[in-house]
């Protein structure tokens, strides 16, 4: 019998935290795979020592206006992160809008289809932008 572990994957869940059992917790399948995308989306390159190309970039993009130019490279930029970074997914597509609540913020959606089963899901993050 396969079981979801085994056909998604399992790993450290994210953000780390330690477990009921004192452990240091993990996650399978398709909340492995979102914390994934997560990891790889808001991790800043030069983050991590040991693999400085990894992570989306989104901080770079603080200080820009929350216009549709600067919509357009939050989109572009988390369709690279998930696309690089995480094989377990295939980008259909990134909506990035204004947050009707926050002049200085963006909700960014990202749809995606799970390439061992072909279900699609969808992602969304709020992403602070300079206004």
């Amino acid at each position: 019998m396969t079981r979801v572990g085994d056909l998604l994957g399992r790993g450290m869940a994210f953000p780390p935290h330690v477990g009921a059992d004192g452990r240091i917790a993990w996650s399978e399948g398709e909340t492995n795979i979102r914390e994934g995308i997560l990891l790889s989306t808001l991790t800043e390159p030069g983050e991590r020592p040991r693999l400085p190309e990894f992570g989306g970039g989104l901080r770079g993009l603080l200080f820009q206006p929350n216009t549709t130019p600067t919509h357009h490279e939050v989109g572009v930029q988390i369709r690279a992160a998930i696309a690089d970074w995480e094989p377990r997914v295939r980008v259909l597509g990134v909506d990035v809008q204004a947050d009707p609540e926050n002049p200085e913020s963006a909700v960014a959606t990202a749809t995606y289809e799970l390439v061992s089963t072909g279900d699609v899901r969808a992602l969304t993050l709020t992403i602070a932008l300079g206004g």
